[in-house]
């Protein structure tokens, strides 16, 4: 099977070929991959469901084994699709702590890192200008 990216890949409904784009998608199509959904307050102030998650988002975990628990993102690796936060780490059996890599889909954003006016305007804003 071929590993190459195909950009004319509209759609599928075979689960294979949906893991084959997302495995072989450019860092620049996976980063896309990367949403989270947004708290309840979060989504009336800004009038969206998710968003792309960033380091320094502060995040809530929302399955697996550290269910409710909150970091702040401390790593985002685009390549892997997976995201580590700060607090949340395993212990081995020669005593070393590892961080977590978690899913951004396993996580909610409670928190945004707004360093980067461009990334999302607040809606009180836009009613303004109108």
């Amino acid at each position: 099977m071929n590993k190459e990216f195909s950009k004319h890949w509209k759609k599928s409904k075979q689960p294979r070929k949906k893991r084959k784009y997302a495995a072989n998608a450019p860092l620049h199509i996976k980063r896309k991959m990367l949403s989270s959904n947004l708290s309840k307050d979060l989504r009336k102030k800004y009038s969206k469901r998710s968003l792309v998650i960033k380091k320094g988002d502060v995040a809530k975990i929302m399955r697996g084994k550290f269910k409710n628990k909150q970091g702040k993102v401390i790593n985002v690796d685009i390549k892997r699709c997976k995201v580590t936060i700060e607090g949340i780490t395993i212990t081995k059996v020669d005593g070393s702590k590892v961080p977590v890599k978690m899913h951004p889909s396993n996580l909610q954003i409670i928190e945004l890192n707004l360093d980067d006016k461009k990334r999302i305007k607040e809606k009180n804003n836009q009613e303004e200008k109108k």
